[in-house]
């Protein structure tokens, strides 16, 4: 390992010498931490909302889905037609996680319907709109 200050010639692109930089080697390197460029649904997560997703198209209540994968946020969108705007948002956001829970389903007002850090617990809150009275 070596310590001190060395000093390093920098070259133009001709191959000219620009100038000499001095760098001290002694002071701790710090690296920027690493975060992801999205936050994505994992395959297992995905099953639950796809498979919930299959039902509630069978039973006719919706018909077409997006996905929106965003630096804080993925973001599955449920609509009864293709040009309206959601009935539903599932949302993951990791960094609420130890807060309040990383999965929210948010209603087409706004409102969450219900939040927390299981997203199966959480779907169910769409599962119960399947449950009707039979006469």
């Amino acid at each position: 390992m070596i310590f001190g200050s060395h000093r390093f010639r920098t070259l133009d692109f001709r191959g000219n010498r620009r100038k000499s930089i001095s760098m001290n080697i002694d002071a701790p390197l710090s690296l920027p931490s690493r975060q992801p460029e999205q936050v994505a649904f994992h395959r297992t997560e995905l099953n639950l909302i796809l498979g919930l997703y299959g039902r509630m198209v069978a039973a006719g209540e919706w018909r077409d889905y997006g996905m929106s994968f965003l630096r804080e946020a993925a973001v599955f969108s449920v609509f009864r037609r293709t040009a309206e705007n959601p009935l539903y948002r599932i949302e993951k956001r990791p960094k609420l996680r130890l807060k309040q829970g990383q999965y929210a389903v948010i209603g087409m007002d706004g409102q969450v319907l219900k939040r927390g850090t299981e997203l199966r617990q959480v779907l169910q809150v769409l599962e119960r709109k399947l449950i009707r009275a039979v006469n």
